[in-house]
């Protein structure tokens, strides 16, 4: 085990102070320096506090900051606290830890105001002055900071002067007496007197109301509200013919309320219920904001187990669920407000990255229809340093508005994926592609022919004929997506054996550079099933067959070549929207910086991917012999005869043509000619270019503030998609029956297809 060390600057005997913006300042006191690690226990850093400050075990508390958020003070109760604290803390040398002294528990409310158990309300005028003592900040800052939510608890009807009655129990657990089967935990137990008794004032009626409900936590009782409006409160428990009750108002000319009238009698025994009903989703959510703001990943059967032990409240699974989901919407925004925000959102993005392009769309009632974003680094980089190859493809969100992620992305002459531009859009419809690739038209100068790689769907067809019409622009299948429409459509003719030899022989079909090997592959097909030979030949071979794709594809077959960009969507698709396109934005900016700082230290002309295919080229040119040339044209013998075409950058067997690389014919001709083989390599494969590729960086998009109302009616309204997540947890499983087969394998050796590196013909000649 890692032993992870903090030191711990403790602090005790001074005061806390809120500015302005809620910041807890602490002033005052004395300090000292413990250093604390992960396997001490909570009793021993608590007596060795009690000795530094020569304070009583039984009056200390310990509080701590989480980093970078001085508003809610943290309690350590137990060794569980006290490793959290130190493991929020293991990126930094220090911490600063505050020991609070608390009196003993005060004796019960109801001891406080001598034996009067009925109060008349006109006993106490309007304006009588507050009392002194425990006042509310103290509670604020010695306790735990919790937040409810403010309609469990009532169920509102008007009254005839505007204000609300409430008939609705606010549920707590099982009994009121101190022999409850349920012991409360340390951090409730503390909520029992934070509420005292007449002349106690509160900085507004959220804190009453807040206050008021965790005092019935604590004392184990339900109340209703009699009177609950905006400048009153009459609270009564829920027990028929209990006496307890509150009267509190806001003082005039002031936010401030305070409690006019309490008879803290109980003469009931609390209201039966079941703990796990006073867990609404906004409780939850407000007990364990911090933990997920700290631990995103923060499990919701962890968070059922830490609400168990520290405030003695049984969870249910989804009520964990709900909560977390609530409090990642308390700490990331209202995802409705990222819609708003989205006009000046993309005006940002253009403003800060000249260059870029980011727009959106809405449907006739202003929701949200699609986002498309090309940062100019992107943009920049696949049209200078990339081969003039994209790849299509989408994921699904999982989004609270779900919606689809669509992406066109690129290969950098390293063979790595180089995202270029993507789209955020309400689903995977024809119509969107035909936007999305339009946007990505004005974005892109196309002066090039480029190669577009994606699924044989007729919308997307249909669409590049359309918007690059009058461009050079080819459009291949992707293999895999093929693949597992033939088996499809197949229908289960077959056995699970007899399909994964059509798909090899389909791959190998793909593969093949010449039609004659083609052909020899489809004949494998032919044998096996005279359906699957049929489909195949009406399936256009010309858009996914090397040897009739007019094309270039650099040999890759399918558009699934995206994967990073659609994990960095995956983790990021739970945020509001425009965050989840910043979270995407960083992880862009982060790349290029990566790859420039790598790309620096290499020492080779070409990219280590490419230099190592070369290499491997190179080794096989032992076996081959050379004729005298023809017209400049080369015959080069080996298990076959093939002619190479240096001047025009071709070898009769396609290995030059589809891949941008020198085959090992080539390799051949060109070391017998003593020339620089490196000159015969495409561009897009040399460091230089790949630098090239990764040059330009992308400017943080700066803090959208919220539109000044006086201009709303200049910006586009833009509210939430119609379509919302269902409640509950997202299926992972797919349902019914699903005909999986497995993709051919490839060689680690030779990065070929159809075989594995045991049966690679190229072992003999590394060996």
């Amino acid at each position: 085990m890692v032993v992870k060390k903090v030191i711990g600057i403790w602090k005790s005997g001074g005061e806390f102070e809120a500015n302005d913006d809620g910041i807890l300042i602490y002033k005052g006191g004395d300090a000292h320096a413990m250093e604390i690690d992960n396997e001490m226990r909570y009793e021993y850093v608590k007596l060795e506090i009690s000795e530094m400050f020569n304070l009583s075990l039984d009056t200390i508390t310990i509080k701590y900051f989480l980093p970078r958020n001085n508003k809610t003070l943290i309690t350590i109760s137990n060794d569980k606290d006290l490793k959290r604290m130190i493991e929020f803390y293991s990126e930094s040398e220090s911490a600063e830890i505050y020991v609070i002294t608390e009196p003993a528990i005060a004796p019960h409310v109801s001891n406080m105001f001598g034996s009067r158990s009925t109060l008349s309300e006109a006993e106490l005028p309007l304006d009588a002055p507050p009392c002194i003592f425990n006042h509310v900040e103290d509670h604020d800052i010695n306790r735990p900071h919790l937040m409810f939510d403010a309609n469990f608890c009532v169920d509102n009807t008007n009254n005839a002067d505007g204000s609300t009655e409430s008939s609705h129990e606010h549920p707590v657990p099982a009994s009121f007496t101190t022999s409850s089967n349920e012991k409360l935990a340390k951090s409730t137990q503390q909520w029992k007197n934070v509420i005292t008794g007449i002349g106690q004032r509160f900085n507004s009626i959220h804190d009453f109301r807040e206050s008021l409900k965790k005092y019935a936590i604590a004392n184990q009782f339900a109340f209703k509200y009699k009177k609950n409006d905006t400048y009153r409160l009459i609270v009564k428990c829920k027990a028929e013919g209990c006496p307890w009750r509150i009267y509190a108002s806001k003082l005039a000319t002031t936010p401030l309320i305070f409690i006019r009238k309490m008879d803290p009698t109980h003469t009931c025994e609390g209201s039966v219920v079941t703990t796990g009903q006073l867990a609404t989703r906004s409780w939850v959510a407000s007990i364990i904001k911090d933990k997920v703001r700290a631990f995103p990943n923060y499990k919701p059967k962890d968070i059922v187990s830490d609400i168990k032990q520290e405030h003695g409240i049984q969870l249910t699974y989804y009520q964990a669920w709900r909560g977390k989901e609530i409090a990642k919407e308390q700490l990331q925004g209202s995802y409705k407000e990222a819609y708003s925000q989205l006009p000046v959102f993309c005006e940002k993005i253009m403003e800060s990255n000249p260059g870029s392009l980011a727009t959106f769309a809405t449907k006739e009632n202003s929701s949200f229809h699609r986002l498309f974003v090309a940062f100019h680094a992107s943009l920049y980089g696949f049209e200078q340093g990339c081969r003039p190859l994209l790849f299509l493809n989408s994921i699904i969100l999982k989004s609270k508005y779900q919606g689809t992620l669509l992406a066109a992305t690129a290969a950098d002459g390293n063979d790595e994926v180089f995202p270029v531009a993507f789209a955020v859009v309400d689903s995977e419809t024809d119509e969107n592609w035909h936007w999305f690739l339009q946007q990505l038209k004005t974005a892109l100068s196309v002066s090039r022919g480029i190669t577009f790689v994606s699924d044989g769907g007729k919308g997307l067809k249909e669409s590049l004929a359309y918007i690059f019409q009058n461009e050079e622009v080819y459009h291949g299948y992707c293999l895999h997506y093929l693949s597992e429409q033939l088996i499809h459509d197949l229908k289960g003719q077959l056995s699970q054996e007899a399909k994964r030899l059509l798909i090899e022989d389909l791959y190998a079909a793909a593969y093949a550079p010449t039609p004659e090997d083609f052909q020899r592959a489809l004949e494998n097909i032919k044998r096996i099933s005279l359906e699957a030979y049929y489909w195949v030949l009406q399936n256009e071979p010309a858009h996914w067959a090397n040897a009739f794709f007019q094309g270039i594809r650099y040999n890759h077959m399918t558009s699934n070549f995206g994967e990073l960009l659609y994990s960095w969507a995956s983790d990021a698709d739970e945020l509001p929207i425009t965050q989840m396109v910043d979270a995407i934005r960083g992880k862009i900016t982060e790349l290029i910086c990566n790859r420039k700082n790598e790309s620096n230290q290499w020492l080779t002309r070409l990219t280590p991917v490419m230099e190592e295919k070369l290499q491997k080229e190179s080794l096989k040119v032992h076996s081959l012999q050379g004729a005298v040339s023809v017209n400049n044209k080369y015959e080069v013998r080996g298990e076959t005869i093939e002619i190479v075409d240096v001047d025009n950058s071709e070898c009769s067997c396609k290995g030059w043509q589809i891949s941008g690389m020198p085959c090992c014919h080539t390799v051949y001709v060109i070391s017998c000619l003593h020339l620089d083989v490196y000159e015969y390599c495409a561009r897009y494969f040399t460091t230089d270019n790949y630098r090239l590729t990764y040059s330009q960086n992308i400017t943080p998009i700066p803090h959208i503030e919220r539109p000044n109302q006086k201009n709303t009616s200049k910006v586009a309204l833009v509210t939430p998609p119609p379509s919302r997540r269902p409640p509950g947890r997202p299926t992972t499983k797919k349902t019914g029956k699903q005909d999986v087969v497995k993709r051919p394998p490839k060689c680690s050796r030779c990065k070929g297809k159809g075989h594995n590196k045991s049966a690679c013909k190229e072992l003999s000649l590394e060996g």
